[in-house]
């Protein structure tokens, strides 16, 4: 991967991306989640926090899963293939490693805290970087065409 043919990907590219993978999450889940507690999962007075177990299963370790795998596999949710995105290691610009990748996704929830700073941050920081990509030492990048940042592996 030659770094001269790439750009950091900024904020918007990659809200659209994440906008990508949460129809899609919800086009898999909610049919199922639907199938099973009926149209009772949308009443939060009945249900809690979770409906019950197959929630917690579809709505937050199987994401989970698939995300990192798709990292590991692809260098890019389908979202992010979409945009024509890669999520990277910082340093060597190469695919992430397990450990990288499952750190990166336990960062988004401190990417999200204090409403969703850690996420706004991309549209400030030199390398597109949010908190969780700082934390995990990632960086996402697109092919080189609109002018912004050349990626530099250090």
């Amino acid at each position: 991967m030659e770094e001269h043919d790439y750009e950091y990907a900024g904020f918007w590219i990659r809200t659209g991306a994440t906008i990508i993978d949460t129809i899609l999450l919800m086009l898999i889940t909610f049919p199922i989640l639907l199938s099973i507690y009926g149209w009772a999962y949308f009443d939060s007075s009945q249900t809690g926090i979770f409906a019950g177990p197959m929630d917690f299963l579809l709505s937050w370790v199987l994401p989970a899963i698939a995300t990192v795998l798709f990292w590991l596999k692809k260098l890019a949710t389908p979202g992010k293939m979409a945009a024509s995105l890669k999520v990277v290691d910082a340093k060597t610009g190469l695919t992430l490693s397990v450990g990288q990748s499952i750190g990166r996704y336990l960062a988004y929830f401190i990417s999200l805290l204090p409403l969703g700073l850690g996420f706004i941050w991309i549209a400030f920081d030199s390398k597109k970087q949010s908190w969780h990509d700082k934390l995990a030492n990632t960086v996402v990048i697109r092919a080189k065409n609109s002018g912004l940042s050349p990626v530099k592996f250090e």
